[in-house]
């Protein structure tokens, strides 16, 4: 009978095994270097930001009512709109007013007030525009650049395009993660690197969509992970443990090579370990001075919990994270504007004016790219009477610090804030250039896979297998 021997038992069992030792040590090597999705990794070209603050803004905040100012909406307040379908559809002005604000005369809304005197620090952009102007596939298109296939999050590009700072901790978090408009697939890995999917920390302030409420119950000084302690065994016993799991996984992946669930287990299993020793110190704010929490608004009834999440993003920032997401739920104002946009400004207008002022008084800002926005905007006419429908034509976003230009506006609205008409930005545009600012071009991002929907406007094809960028 003839025996077939694989190229790898040829290699063992020839020349006293030398060949299959050079093999291991070669092949243990380049896993190390190149299959560690935790190593740090080099960026195509320097970098001007190290880590992103993405403060979401889940359900569309109007654009003419914070940071678009549109005298003519004013003046025309009550009339049709021109061009619109429905004669119904009448103007509605602003019920705040607009002032300049710092030495660059930036227009902000008097319902910002905190942010407006951060004025200087912001770049508005004020040309955005996205496909649709519905919720669920905006947002996961704000999340991901596409909606209708499952893909990577901007976090886990970010994570997997640069590595981890800091091995003990999770490379991308997502603070009261949004359980409406796709949930998880907003801050998954899809086809990367199970570890590259953000780390959810639920921080039990209640809410609509992941902290839109407030004043429902007083909340701990940290946010909450499941299991983080074990309430039974020691570390060492801990390790023994975990040290035979994963020799069952290794070995199973040994047999199965390419099995990304196993991989995924091996690798969160571990990260998990180690997080035990880190990670509740970072989340605990109890050491943080009467004046730093003041700053952030945190014992205000009215800005405890967006205040809490943005000084846990300043430490996890601080810690070595890459990436941390925060959510503000309830942006969706169909009617009762005054009271509805009067509330969730007034719940976010100081955490995020504080959070921007301490990472300015730590020289972290420098290295962090702070980045506002919701999935879409609003119209300039009424809803309902006192409300703005969905607008997904012309918006707003603004960033901060990372290098970016501070003080200044790039792109506009047309007279009534309807339709982006110069400096467009859409979406993938928006994706590119946070990548570029933290040195990462867009274009050459990519991982190997062959799942079949990488064939979307951000991917291309290579050879037999698909090579999916970024954005």
């Amino acid at each position: 009978m003839t025996t077939f021997l694989s190229r790898r038992e040829v290699l063992k069992t020839t020349s006293a095994g030398f060949g299959y030792l050079a093999f291991a040590g070669l092949s243990t090597l380049a896993a190390e270097k190149e299959a560690n999705p935790l190593a740090p990794k080099s960026t195509h070209f320097p970098a001007k930001a190290k880590h992103v603050i993405f403060l979401c803004m889940e359900g569309a905040p109007s654009h003419v009512d914070t940071f678009d100012y549109k005298p003519k909406l004013t003046e025309d307040n009550g009339k049709s709109m021109p061009g619109a379908r429905a004669r119904s559809a009448k103007l509605l002005a602003s019920p705040w007013k607009f002032q300049k604000h710092g030495e660059s005369g930036l227009w902000v809304s008097e319902v910002l007030p905190g942010l407006a005197k951060q004025a200087d620090m912001l770049c508005v952009l004020n040309g955005m525009h996205t496909d649709v102007p519905a919720h669920a596939q905006a947002f996961l298109r704000l999340h991901t650049g596409v909606s209708q296939f499952k893909r990577p999050s901007m976090g886990s590009w970010v994570f997997y395009g640069l590595g981890a700072e800091n091995e003990n901790l999770p490379g991308f978090i997502t603070i009261s993660p949004p359980s409406r408009n796709g949930g998880s697939a907003n801050y998954g890995s899809a086809f990367l690197p199970a570890i590259c999917q953000a780390t959810p920390i639920r921080t039990g302030f209640g809410g609509f969509g992941g902290g839109g409420g407030f004043g429902r119950r007083r909340p701990s000084s940290t946010g909450s992970v499941s299991n983080i302690r074990n309430p039974k065994q020691s570390t060492e016993s801990q390790r023994r443990q975990l040290d035979f799991v994963q020799s069952l996984n290794q070995e199973t992946l040994s047999r199965e090579e390419d099995n990304v669930a196993v991989e995924g287990a091996i690798e969160s299993f571990e990260l998990a370990f180690r997080m035990q020793k880190e990670l509740p110190a970072v989340m605990d704010i109890s050491g943080e001075t009467s004046a730093t929490q003041s700053l952030y608004g945190i014992g205000q009834q009215a800005t405890e919990s967006f205040g809490r999440q943005c000084l846990l993003a300043r430490r996890f920032v601080e810690a070595g994270v890459r990436f941390v997401e925060l959510t503000s739920g309830g942006w969706d104002h169909h009617r009762n504007l005054e009271e509805g946009l009067g509330n969730k400004a007034r719940s976010i207008d100081q955490p995020v004016a504080g959070l921007l002022q301490d990472l300015a008084a730590r020289d972290l800002l420098k290295d962090t790219l702070v980045v506002w926005g919701g999935e879409f905007g609003r119209t300039p006419y009424a809803q309902s009477g006192d409300g703005r429908d969905h607008n997904h034509r012309g918006f707003t976003t603004w960033m901060a610090g990372g290098g970016v230009k501070g003080g200044c506006v790039h792109g506009s609205t047309d007279d009534y804030g309807y339709q982006a008409v110069e400096g467009k930005v859409h979406i993938h545009d928006w994706h590119a250039t946070m990548l570029h600012l933290l040195g990462l071009d867009h274009e050459r991002l990519t991982y190997r896979s062959a799942v079949e929907t990488c064939d979307s406007p951000m991917s291309k094809v290579a050879s037999s297998r698909r090579s999916c960028r970024s954005s």
